[in-house]
């Protein structure tokens, strides 16, 4: 069991939930033309931002459909902003961020190495969720998912040194020997390139209207195990994350999970609308005896190592204590 439990305040925003992916366990994804599609203005995320800032966070989560510029309608709507990419458009998003005092975080699906070099220097760290290398019904019609796709991403980021989040899905499909090799993937990436500072261990939850409603979420049992066997495969280096607004966490730390991942009080979890953040009260409340430290999105070997631009030195420097976790406020 660790020592220490981390988690990162942060403020999840959906720039986006058009999408060319169509995943059979997913209700974030919206067709343009659909109720509850949205696509928002910087005017929309400032107010959003600012009230993050004033909540005490560090971190804004910026989340897209995959290539959504793909889909007629959204490449529209970019065009009449003067945009050509959701890249292009994430990047002075991030510079917005930036300039109200929060860290970006940018997760937006698969990308290319010239698309992640040019965020780079706008994020302090980013992300790509595995989520399985096997193959599984829930992916068809999927391109972003094709596990080889999802592998170069993350690949490209170790080369580029980016501080890098990713992990695997449990209960879409796979079998047990998918998600060993999953993790020994992520491990083999690790091992090469240095850069994964954290791997989310998540449990599927079936959603009304989806082709998984009826499919079953994995026992507290199966998590258990998935954690302890990862904590086995993983570098030490590595954190290995839980989300406690889906599972309680405390027994999955007691076998090894050491991050709670980025908790709102001012926003929802759009990927999981249904289930509450819990606030850093009831972390401590599930947690019990074991200590928990609010972190940047930016671990803290990562920090020492400079493995952040310019762009972001005054901001992290400001808001990092002497072991590069979050200052107290």
């Amino acid at each position: 069991m660790t020592g220490l439990v981390t988690f990162s305040r942060n403020v999840f925003i959906p720039v986006t939930n058009v999408c060319r992916n169509r995943c059979g366990y997913c209700t974030f994804r919206r067709e343009p033309d659909e109720p509850g599609s949205c696509f928002l203005s910087p005017e929309d995320i400032i107010p959003i931002l600012k009230e993050g800032k004033k909540a005490g966070c560090s971190e804004v989560l910026f989340t897209f459909g995959e290539y959504a510029e793909e889909v007629p309608e959204y490449k529209k709507w970019l065009e009449e902003m003067g945009y050509s990419s959701n890249v292009e458009y994430v990047i002075d998003l991030c510079k917005l961020a930036i300039k109200i005092g929060l860290l970006p975080h940018t997760n937006a699906g698969v990308l290319n190495y010239m698309e992640l070099e040019s965020l780079k220097p706008w994020n302090a760290s980013m992300g790509l969720m595995l989520e399985t290398t096997g193959m599984v019904a829930a992916h068809l019609n999927c391109p972003g998912k094709q596990p080889d796709v999802r592998i170069k991403t993350i690949k490209y980021a170790g080369e580029l040194q980016i501080p890098f989040t990713t992990g695997i899905l449990v209960g879409i499909g796979e079998t047990l020997d998918d998600r060993i090799d999953s993790l020994q993937c992520i491990s083999n990436l690790h091992a090469e390139y240095g850069h994964i500072q954290e791997v989310i261990v998540q449990n599927f939850i079936p959603k009304p209207g989806t082709s998984m409603e009826k499919h079953a979420s994995p026992t507290i049992e199966e998590m258990v195990q998935m954690v302890s066997i990862a904590r086995e495969i993983l570098p030490a280096d590595i954190a290995i994350q839980v989300a406690p607004n889906l599972i309680d966490p405390y027994l999955l730390v007691q076998c090894g999970a050491t991050d709670l991942g980025g908790i709102s009080p001012t926003t929802i979890d759009w990927i999981n609308p249904e289930t509450e953040w819990p606030t850093v009260d009831n972390l401590r409340e599930l947690l019990k005896d074991i200590p928990l430290r609010e972190r940047l999105p930016i671990y803290p070997d990562y920090i020492k190592k400079g493995w952040y631009s310019k762009n972001l030195r005054s901001l992290i420097r400001s808001m990092a204590d002497k072991e590069g976790y979050k200052r107290s406020r």
